[in-house]
């Protein structure tokens, strides 16, 4: 059986390092179902057809899979064959899954690789090793998953039919598989983390090296090709640090900075030399940004900020949370940015890289939040930490994150506002995050019931523009839980305070139009004009009240079920974009 799919992901999938040598692996791939899990103790990793195809990396759930098919399946099993240079004298091969839900073994040649546990990290294997002498390598893969709310799962649904704002699920390979031909000696990874206030880049060099060779590695800056700084120095052990200046008079302020309005970015070549030979090469980009708070607001390079931000949950009909192309994501993008917001809320997601990349690229500030669980656990905290420190180093490098969110609405800490145990975890989740990552504010329970929050935000589905104005027209009410600000939780889990944080209405609106197939927030209407009515209302309250920074629309696109987007899920605009602007422009 063939595949009969028109979709490919063939981009390069990690544009924030990129090397020259690399294969793509998606396509078709063999396919089968192994509801008994019988695959492992029948050997299926070693010379076994399997019994359908399926084009990866979509899902078998969805139509651009050729399968189609929605009923859970706890286990599956992938297979194909790829071929390798030659020679890899000197050279690594590399196999990456950008994204699997949930737990992957791997099998390469008949020999077991290893495997991972996580729906939304990337991870890696070094294949080389266990390579066969042949002229065309297998890999086979098995990933399990499971209906348990003990791990994060996000939207996905843990019950055999959707329900709620709960959707199909997602099982398998899911983003780009691919092997990428690294040196011996090779550039791991490079954590950058700009200092605008002292006009400075600090480079974190990660480089698997032997102590006795003598290796330099030089730093090449430029902006739009013209040479801002080079730079080399020696490395003698695996993690070394330089800080680089890029004061330089090719602009007026010295610096390009990077903002909504003015995407700067620079680009930046690593290379290692042995022997004044190049034996590595990565090319990469950064952006020169600050995010910070005072005086209850946020700041964006040292200027206040006020945040005009729209919930995107990253669903398409015919794939589901694979995105479908390039296209559809820069699409998105677009579309955000024609209807007048500057940021995104990327809603129980880690998205692909991609789509961080033209985030970074069309100047999209983007919160980056995690896929919750839905149960308290000792092993649902051991699965979301690991996983969230992976996710947080792996996109920490993007200059259009400005918010980490690892919880929302309490899911999977429903007793937060008084279970101490649970109030803790979100505390070592925040520390954890900003053991990593000190530049950027960390939410660590949006819509309510704060403890440590770096921004203290507020979910409030009220329809009523007046309504909403008398309700926070005090903002100590609000914030001492005095009140319930939304009629059902309160801002602050008991035992914490609020301490003058930046306040944003972080979900709002989710309008929808009349229909007997899905469901919005508050009455459905029966116009375009009683559409307008209720979102000018409610966003123009919003922007009239003045303790209040920024906000979050529900949402960008209708998504399945939920049926309260801006744009269908094909992303056909509903209403007027341009007026949706003309209400945003109103702040």
């Amino acid at each position: 059986m063939t595949v009969k799919t028109k979709l490919a992901r063939n981009e390069y999938p990690r544009p924030q390092f990129k090397r020259k040598e690399w294969i793509n692996l998606n396509g078709e791939w063999e396919f089968q179902f192994d509801d008994a899990n019988l695959g492992e103790k029948e050997n299926w990793f070693s010379n076994r057809t399997l019994a359908q195809k399926i084009n990866v990396p979509f899902t078998y759930e969805c139509e651009a899979s050729g399968i189609g098919i929605q009923e859970f399946h706890p286990n599956l099993w992938y297979k194909r064959n790829f071929s390798l240079p030659k020679s890899l004298i000197e050279k690594r091969a590399i196999l990456h899954f950008q994204a699997s839900d949930y737990k992957t073994k791997v099998w390469v040649d008949g020999s077991f690789i290893g495997e991972h546990i996580g729906g939304y990290s990337a991870f890696s294997f070094d294949i080389t090793d266990k390579l066969a002498d042949v002229e065309e390598h297998v890999v086979v893969v098995k990933v399990e998953d499971s209906q348990s709310c003990h791990q994060p799962r996000g939207k996905q649904r843990w019950m055999d039919k959707n329900f709620g704002c709960w959707y199909v699920q997602t099982t398998g390979i899911w983003q780009t598989v691919w092997v990428e031909i690294v040196p011996e000696i090779s550039i791991q990874h490079v954590k950058m983390t700009p200092n605008i206030d002292e006009n400075s880049i600090e480079m974190e060099y990660f480089v698997h090296v032997k102590p006795e060779e003598e290796i330099l590695l030089e730093t090449t800056i430029s902006f739009h090709n013209q040479l801002v700084r080079k730079t080399k120095i020696k490395i003698d052990r695996g993690h070394v640090k330089a800080s680089i200046n890029l004061l330089q008079e090719i602009h007026e302020w010295k610096v390009h900075l990077w903002s909504p309005n003015n995407p700067n970015l620079y680009d930046v070549e690593f290379t290692l030399y042995k022997n004044d030979e190049v034996i590595d090469s990565v090319k990469s980009y950064f952006g020169m940004r600050k995010i910070s708070i005072y005086n209850g607001n946020v700041l964006l390079n040292n200027v206040p900020l006020y945040q005009k931000l729209i919930l995107d949950q990253g669903y398409w009909p015919e794939s589901y949370l694979t995105p479908p192309s390039e296209e559809a994501l820069i699409k998105d993008i677009e579309l955000m940015k024609e209807m007048g917001y500057n940021g995104v809320r990327k809603h129980q997601k880690i998205e692909d890289p991609l789509f961080l990349y033209w985030c970074d690229k069309k100047g999209l500030l983007v919160w980056s939040e995690m896929a919750a669980a839905y149960e308290f656990s000792d092993e649902a905290v051991d699965c979301f930490t690991k996983e969230w420190l992976d996710i947080v180093q792996q996109h920490y490098n993007h200059p259009s994150i400005v918010t980490w969110v690892p919880f929302n609405e309490s899911w999977g800490v429903r007793n937060i506002f008084q279970d101490r145990k649970q109030q803790q975890f979100t505390e070592a989740i925040y520390y954890l995050t900003k053991s990593i990552d000190s530049m950027r504010p960390v939410i660590v329970n949006d819509g309510w019931e704060h403890t440590i929050s770096d921004i203290i935000t507020l979910h409030d589905y009220e329809s009523s523009g007046k309504k909403f104005l008398e309700r926070y027209r005090d903002k100590d009410m609000i914030t001492n839980n005095m009140i319930a600000h939304n009629q059902d939780k309160f801002c602050m889990a008991e035992g914490y305070e609020y301490k003058g944080q930046p306040i944003i209405i972080s979900e709002f609106g989710g309008v929808a139009f009349a229909t007997d197939e899905g469901w919005g927030y508050g009455e459905q209407v029966q116009s375009e004009e009683a559409f307008f009515d209720r979102v000018e209302s409610i966003t123009r309250a919003i922007q009239e009240t003045p303790y209040v920074c920024g906000y979050c629309y529900t949402q960008l696109t209708d998504v399945q079920q939920e049926v309260n987007g801006f744009l269908t899920e094909t992303r056909e605009p509903k209403v007027s974009l341009k007026r949706i602007n003309e209400i945003n422009g109103l702040k």
